[in-house]
C-alpha cells in the first residue's frame, strides 16, 4: 500500500520525463534569449512564442520534479495546444512566422519532439492518476 502512496509523477520513468523537459527548458530559453536579444524586431511574434514555450517547459519541469500533477497537467495541455496551433499556423500562413519558433512545423526543428513530448507527458500523468487510485 505504501508504494502506491509514494508513487509520484517524478518517480521511475517520470524522472526521464523531468530530464527531457529540463533539456527542452534550457534549449528553448537559450534560443528565445538569443532571438529576442539579437533580432526581436525581425519577428516579434515568433520570438515571443519561443519565450512562451520556454516558460511552459520551465513550469512543466518544475511541476514534474516537485510532483505537482495538476500544474503539470495544465502545462502539458497548454504545450500540446501551443504545438498544434502554432504548428498549424506556421504551415498554413508561413508569412505570419517568417522565423521559426520551437513549435513551428509541429516542432520539426527539434525532430518533432515538441509534438510527441506532451502526448507522452499526458499519458504518464493520466496513467499515474489511475495507478494511484487503484
Amino acid at each position: 500500500m505504501t508504494t502506491r502512496q509514494n508513487r509520484g509523477v517524478n518517480t521511475g520513468p517520470g524522472r526521464v520525463l523531468v530530464a527531457v523537459y529540463g533539456v527542452f527548458a534550457l534549449a528553448a530559453s537559450a534560443r528565445a534569449g538569443v532571438q529576442i536579444a539579437a533580432k526581436f524586431s525581425e519577428a516579434p511574434l515568433a520570438y515571443s512564442l519561443s519565450a512562451f514555450a520556454a516558460v511552459v517547459y520551465i513550469v512543466l519541469t518544475v511541476a514534474l520534479a516537485r510532483g505537482n500533477e495538476r500544474l503539470a497537467l495544465a502545462a502539458c495541455l497548454i504545450e500540446l495546444a501551443g504545438v498544434l496551433i502554432v504548428g498549424t499556423l506556421s504551415i498554413v500562413d508561413s508569412q505570419a512566422f517568417p522565423h521559426a519558433t520551437v513549435w513551428s512545423g509541429y516542432g520539426s526543428g527539434y525532430l518533432f519532439i515538441p509534438l510527441v513530448l506532451p502526448v507522452i507527458g499526458l499519458f504518464w500523468l493520466f496513467g499515474n492518476r489511475r495507478r494511484g487510485q487503484g
